[in-house]
């Protein structure tokens, strides 16, 4: 107990204590939470996440917390998913608690009702103006948001894996692919690289360099860090764009609207449900169906079928 009670303490320890304490599975899906909020917070180690907590106010953390919750909701996330990933932050807090490293609870409740989320995205013209609009700017900083948009729209990426990508993660050939940490998996996933998508972060890497590194850099003079655009970054970036063209928008928006447009394109050419989710990587063609069914408005058509019986 004293030695955890020490300011010297190996932070990471204190993680792998906590995941050790769990069940197989609970453990896989708490390890990829921990992380979501480490990369919210804009660290890069997991050290740094047991750091803010057993170095912050109990109110501070609270307020932090809240903030995550509230770009979950944000971003779409169902009501379930975030409440398991709040349960994976309160029980690494109570786990400190009870070794005597803090002396404080995390007092975050979870969603007590149903959010229902937008799965549509923004839509493909809002798309098209925010490509514009950064190609009419023709920045250093607008090429890097425009290679991060078709990551988000083309590949339909989620913000954490885009966040995650280092320039040695394009893999070139006659077909070019990129390899991505994928949610709750652990190898990287092979994604190939459309030849107009590649064109768009050619332009940017040729701003970025060919140094190895993180493959989105921010533009922050003072480089502090790996000097990796953050997921924060990225999801405030895709909001600014989106409020110059008028729209309300987030990165998973973008995946949402990708996914959507590629049930309808997958239907047009004789692709079936199930295999679009070598496209979207779900695990479930079920969460598939949310957006098949969205777009086709089939509760939209009963109901208008029901209203025109009235005469």
């Amino acid at each position: 107990m004293n030695e955890l009670i020490n300011t010297n303490i190996d932070r990471s320890e204190l993680v792998n204590h906590f995941l050790e304490s769990l069940k197989t599975n609970t453990k896989e899906a708490y390890r990829n939470d921990l992380e979501g909020f480490k990369t919210f917070l804009g660290y890069e180690d997991i050290k740094e996440l047991v750091n803010f907590i057993v170095q912050s106010h109990p109110g501070k953390a609270n307020l932090i917390v809240l903030k995550w919750r509230t770009l979950l909701i944000d971003e779409g996330l169902s009501p379930s998913s975030i409440n398991r990933k709040l349960a994976a932050i309160r029980s690494l807090v109570s786990f400190a608690r009870m070794l005597g490293v803090i002396n404080w609870n995390l007092e975050v409740k979870n969603l007590k009702s149903k959010s229902y989320k937008n799965v549509r995205g923004p839509g493909e013209s809002a798309y098209k103006m925010m490509m514009n609009l950064l190609a009419k700017q023709g920045t250093k900083q607008s090429k890097r948001d425009r290679a991060i948009l078709v990551l988000l729209h083309d590949l339909a990426l989620r913000r954490a894996e885009v966040c995650k990508l280092d320039l040695e993660d394009i893999i070139r050939g006659p077909v070019t692919v990129i390899a991505v940490s994928g949610k709750g998996r652990d190898e990287k996933e092979l994604l190939t690289i459309p030849e107009n998508t590649l064109v768009i972060i050619d332009e940017w890497i040729e701003i970025r360099g060919n140094k190895p590194g993180p493959l989105f850099t921010s533009m922050d003079r003072a480089k502090k860090g790996s000097g990796r655009l953050t997921s924060g970054a990225i999801y405030e970036r895709i909001r600014s764009i989106g409020k110059s063209i008028g729209i309300e928008t987030h990165p998973h928006a973008l995946r949402h609207l990708a996914i959507t447009e590629a049930c309808k394109l997958a239907q047009a050419h004789g692709i079936g449900l199930e295999e679009i989710l070598n496209f979207s990587r779900h695990s479930n063609v079920n969460t598939l169906m949310i957006y098949r069914d969205k777009e086709r408005d089939v509760q939209g058509v009963i109901s208008k079928l029901l209203a025109e019986r009235r005469g």
